[in-house]
């Protein structure tokens, strides 16, 4: 069974500034101030959140949502 990942490194795409950001496991993050230049990112057209669209790792909700359905015992 996977984990779930709860930080992910954000990359600025204005600045390049980078941060390791601890993420909500029941939410998605819409808007991400950037600790260098100020910009404020919001997710890219067809992302849930800023750390899909700007981070390394993907939001927990996105993780949970993506895992493999568990296979079923007995064979029914």
């Amino acid at each position: 069974m996977k984990n779930i990942v709860t930080k992910s490194k954000i990359k600025c795409p204005y600045c390049g500034y980078e941060k390791e950001e601890e993420m909500p496991i029941d939410a998605c993050v819409h808007f991400y101030e950037c600790n260098s230049c100020g910009k404020i990112l919001k997710p890219k057209e067809g992302e849930c959140c800023v750390f899909c669209s700007y981070g390394d790792v993907k939001c927990p909700p996105k993780q949970i949502e993506e895992k493999p359905p568990k296979s079923p015992k007995g064979g029914l």
